[in-house]
């Protein structure tokens, strides 16, 4: 069965991004733009891969999913197919159908929509933002890797916009970069029946 892999960017005080969904003051060292074009370019935009020297991104994933919010970031820049490599699902009430074939825009449950897609043929399923998305999604996540950056921001989009509602995961690899990322790669524990 293809797993859910959220794969994102964090400060340290957990947020995702700023109060108005920018994320620029991330910032992308060198020793982090080798990682995640020599670990992760199906994560990278399309737009970026000649800039990285990327011709045809390899990895897990097949299948990205985002929020309105992680999107209308692409849009705003005149890109309607931020992930060209990927089939894209958009989670939003209010968007017409998307016009490129790779983009499908979803008003569905978002819970139910990745319980179907996970039992079709495929590789693993990127889920990239943004934080209410991911709220909603948490309890499905089988995988979660956090570029830990070295920033504390105050207030923004959480890493998780949900109800108090504790997920324990185990951690399964750390890689520290020279600029101070931390990524963080976690797995969803074993149901045991044990309270956790």
């Amino acid at each position: 069965m293809r797993k859910l892999v959220y794969y994102v960017a964090s400060t340290l005080d957990g947020f995702i991004a700023a109060p108005d969904g920018s994320a620029d003051f991330f910032g992308l060292e060198p020793d982090l733009a080798e990682h995640l074009a020599a670990h992760w370019p199906q994560t990278l935009p399309t737009v970026a891969h000649p800039q990285f020297g990327i011709d045809r991104p390899e990895g897990r994933f097949d299948a990205v999913m985002m929020g309105r919010g992680t999107y209308d970031h692409a849009l705003r820049q005149g890109i309607t197919s931020p992930y060209a490599h990927l089939k894209q699902y958009v989670f939003a009430h209010s968007l017409p159908p998307a016009t490129e074939p790779e983009v499908k825009i979803v008003s569905s449950d978002p819970v139910e929509f990745v319980r179907t897609l996970r039992h079709e043929t495929g590789g693993d399923i990127w889920l990239c933002g943004g934080g209410h998305l991911a709220g909603q999604l948490l309890p499905e996540v089988d995988e979660l890797v956090v570029k830990l950056n070295p920033i504390v921001i105050g207030s923004g989009v959480p890493l998780a916009a949900r109800d108090f509602d504790p997920r324990r995961f185990t951690l399964v690899d750390t890689r520290p970069l020279a600029s101070g990322v931390v990524i963080l790669r976690y797995a969803r524990p074993a149901t045991d029946g044990t309270a956790g």
